[in-house]
């Protein structure tokens, strides 16, 4: 990606905590992103069918569809998204197995607005 890494980067954020989806989103688009929500896996793989995101943040634990699944799904319908999966400290172990599923990185909750720029970063220069 030539010039301004951010220009024109578009990230889908998946969580079905509102909370942390609108906290997400403002970070991120106080960083310069275009951001979509979803509420769960279901609804992002659609969101993505009809629009492609560059980045996928995605919690591990939903419902109707799970991130795990949603990664699988993702990873194999979309090989260029980058993906970070999310979860508290419950979610450590899958975590590991997001990033075995396809994840290019993970992050646990509560994380900091500069190790998530950091990560989206990293993610979108395909340096995870």
């Amino acid at each position: 990606m030539g010039g301004d890494p951010i220009r024109g980067c578009s990230i889908l954020v998946v969580d079905d905590d509102d909370t942390i989806r609108h906290i997400l989103r403002r970070m991120l688009e106080g960083a310069g992103y275009e951001v979509r929500e979803a509420p769960n896996g279901k609804v992002a793989i659609e969101e993505l069918s009809r629009r492609p995101a560059h980045v996928m943040i995605t919690d591990i634990f939903m419902p109707e569809q799970e991130g795990i699944e949603t990664i699988r799904i993702a990873r194999k319908t979309f090989p260029d998204l980058g993906i970070i999966a999310i979860s508290g400290a419950a979610g450590e172990n899958y975590l590991k197995m997001a990033e075995l599923l396809g994840a290019s990185a993970s992050l646990l909750k509560p994380f900091r607005l500069k190790d998530v720029l950091k990560t989206v970063r990293a993610t979108l220069s395909g340096r995870v």
